[in-house]
């Protein structure tokens, strides 16, 4: 496994070991033991899946304290463009954003820990985004950022995405209260 530090202190980029041959591949997604190895110490709770058409925006969501999650992403089938934004109000890089391309093929993965907003983009039809979750979901701490604040100023790569109502009525970043 070989990690990548980000320019946001605490966002991860994890290349597992890929056992391929003719029959296929293998790679363990996540061992306890192996992550702490390299530091990367995290209780995971609760995991998710999720299955997106081309074009499909999810995003900016994060949980406010005490129920903020750090998830462990990764993609099964197809591609997006992932997107953590510090919202760590005392953190040297509040307000900036880090995107990553997530494949089926690159199988990469990303950590990304509490205090980020997080969000991505499906750049193929039938993508499935699985991720684990450091604490469990919570309806009622649950917050959306706008996934098109002018301030973030996100390259998304794309002008029109399918989104939710939900994300649709986002707060702007700029009116984000201290959750962090």
């Amino acid at each position: 496994m070989k990690l990548e530090f980000c320019n946001i202190e605490g966002l991860t980029i994890i290349h597992p070991d890929v056992f391929e041959d003719e029959r296929g591949y293998f790679y363990e997604s996540f061992n306890k033991e192996k992550f702490a190895a390299h530091g990367l110490k995290m209780e995971f709770v609760q995991d998710n899946q999720s299955l997106s058409h081309k074009g499909v925006l999810r995003g900016l969501h994060f949980q406010k304290k005490p129920h903020s999650q750090g998830k462990l992403v990764r993609i099964v089938r197809g591609s997006v463009l992932d997107v953590a934004v510090d919202i760590r109000t005392q953190s040297k890089t509040f307000g900036q954003y880090f995107s990553i391309e997530l494949s089926e093929q690159n199988k990469t993965m990303f950590y990304i820990p509490e205090g980020f907003a997080h969000g991505f983009l499906t750049l193929e039809d039938n993508t499935v985004f699985s991720y684990k979750c450091t604490n469990l979901y919570n309806k009622a701490s649950e917050e959306t950022i706008l996934w098109n604040d002018s301030y973030l100023d996100i390259d998304w790569r794309i002008n029109n995405p399918i989104i939710s109502e939900k994300d649709k009525t986002g707060f702007s970043f700029n009116t984000l209260p201290q959750f962090f």
